[in-house]
């Protein structure tokens, strides 16, 4: 029979576990910022800092070896609700979307590579040319302006104003 209490007592203040969540999703958001947006690949910064703390969080009240659900859950919650915050804030106050989110970066201007943006998010020519040649480009004259995005992905404006072939997907059998 399971001893009720210790699943669905908190073990700790609540107040403690809001402080822990909060630490960790805020000091987490500013470390994944400075590391830049390539390495998000795909998701924005904040979505994967949500599910890989819920998923910490809730590790261990599910596997029922330290805490107790209600902690989990609170910390979980805390997580969420500074998602929210955080992108609530940067939507009613555009200025401080600056601070708070990353912005596309452009990588090629004019069919010149900006070697600047190149160096900050550490991609080498190869790589951006590689990213390129998925979208079907392997002339750099061919394009106006190519952007890094917030979620990793890369945009591209061609010169002659055409449509760009989408980047190729991994077939999944």
């Amino acid at each position: 029979m399971p001893d009720w209490n210790a699943v669905l007592v908190p073990s700790l203040p609540p107040l403690e576990l809001f402080l822990r969540g909060t630490v960790s999703f805020l000091v987490l958001l500013a470390m994944m910022r400075v590391v830049g947006q390539r390495e998000s690949g795909g998701l924005g910064i904040s979505d994967i800092l949500v599910v890989v703390l819920v998923a910490g969080a809730m590790g261990p009240s599910l596997e029922g070896d330290s805490s107790a659900v209600p902690d989990g859950l609170l910390v979980a919650a805390t997580i969420v609700f500074w998602s929210l915050v955080i992108d609530a804030v940067a939507y009613r106050w555009p200025s401080l979307a600056r601070v708070l989110k990353a912005r596309p970066r452009p990588l090629v201007e004019d069919g010149r590579l900006n070697r600047g943006a190149m160096r900050r998010e550490l991609m080498t020519e190869q790589e951006v040319e590689a990213q390129l040649r998925l979208h079907g480009l392997e002339d750099l004259s061919d394009i106006r302006r190519a952007y890094l995005e917030p979620n990793g992905m890369i945009s591209i404006i061609r010169r002659s104003g055409g449509e760009t072939d989408e980047p190729a997907r991994p077939e999944i059998p």
